[in-house]
């Protein structure tokens, strides 16, 4: 069974743990989670070395917390500072007071709790950097204290470096022949906001694309191993430079629905392909898709 992270993240790959952690090799010394996001995927990882990245410094933020905070104790903060502000799944006003009051203080325990309550889970920032998911009708419930709990026993366990920067500033120097890299960028070719360059960490390009290709091809030359999740299609639309750039790899296709309500009502069941593609051969192929070259 796996670990979920208490984490929301649009695009958490939770739900298809399945088809990209049993394509992994065995006995990874060093992984690096480069866009880590909610985490799903290095929280599950077996390695001597898992190094977490984001370019959002308050994921990070939260994570390290997470692991250097004593579970009981945190579990209790988290119910103190609901209490005191008076949060519930019906209680917008309380919402909004704890959202400005978070906005004021920047406490990196208050930010997760935001989004226990906020729409959809999600965790979203205008370009000041000031929180500003709508409320979300949620709270902190009993299924998310239990993921938590599990989610801070697996941080104690393993030997994680967290660190914070775009994934070009990552130093890839720390990494040797066999190490795995995975990659779980954002999609060019969907609609999710975190794309949009709004959010106060920069948007996601084309230009972003072809860097993030041509790292992976350098790490490839360097005997470094590879796994990146994208899709090559998504509403009508095709990731024509994602196609022709990944036919020299693995590409194993990957069942999944987008129904995440963020999305537009139209959007939600549209055609999307989702693929993780590799420079090495999945040690088990997907249970819900198939391995071969995409031309």
């Amino acid at each position: 069974m796996y670990i979920k992270s208490p984490m929301n993240y649009i695009g958490g790959k939770y739900k298809i743990l399945d088809s990209i952690i049993p394509a992994f090799p065995d006995n990874i010394h060093s992984f690096v989670d480069l866009f880590t996001g909610g985490m799903n995927v290095g929280i599950n990882v077996n390695a001597d070395t898992i190094y977490i990245n984001d370019r959002v410094n308050y994921i990070i933020d939260i994570y390290k917390y997470f692991k250097d905070t004593d579970t009981d104790y945190l579990i209790h903060q988290i119910k103190d500072r609901i209490s005191e502000f008076g949060l519930s799944s019906d209680n917008r006003e309380a919402y909004i007071s704890f959202r400005d009051n978070y906005n004021k203080t920047r406490k990196i325990l208050d930010l997760f709790i935001l989004t226990c309550f906020s729409f959809n889970n999600n965790i979203r920032f205008n370009n000041n950097h000031d929180f500003n998911t709508s409320f979300g009708e949620r709270c902190f419930n009993d299924s998310i204290e239990f993921n938590l709990i599990q989610f801070c026993i697996e941080l104690r366990k393993k030997n994680i470096v967290f660190s914070s920067c775009d994934f070009r500033d990552f130093n890839f120097s720390v990494l040797s022949s066999g190490d795995l890299v995975y990659c779980d960028p954002p999609y060019l070719i969907s609609t999710a906001s975190y794309s949009d360059g709004n959010r106060g960490f920069g948007g996601w390009r084309d230009e972003d694309d072809v860097a993030l290709y041509s790292l992976l091809d350098d790490l490839n030359s360097k005997g470094i191993l590879f796994a990146l999740s994208n899709v090559t299609e998504h509403h009508g639309k095709q990731n024509e430079y994602l196609l022709e750039w990944s036919d020299k790899y693995n590409t194993t296709f990957i069942d999944k629905q987008y129904t995440d309500c963020s999305y537009n009502v139209k959007d939600r069941y549209s055609k999307t392909v989702e693929v993780l593609i590799t420079n090495f051969e999945p040690r088990v192929k997907s249970v819900s898709g198939s391995q071969r070259k995409l031309f």
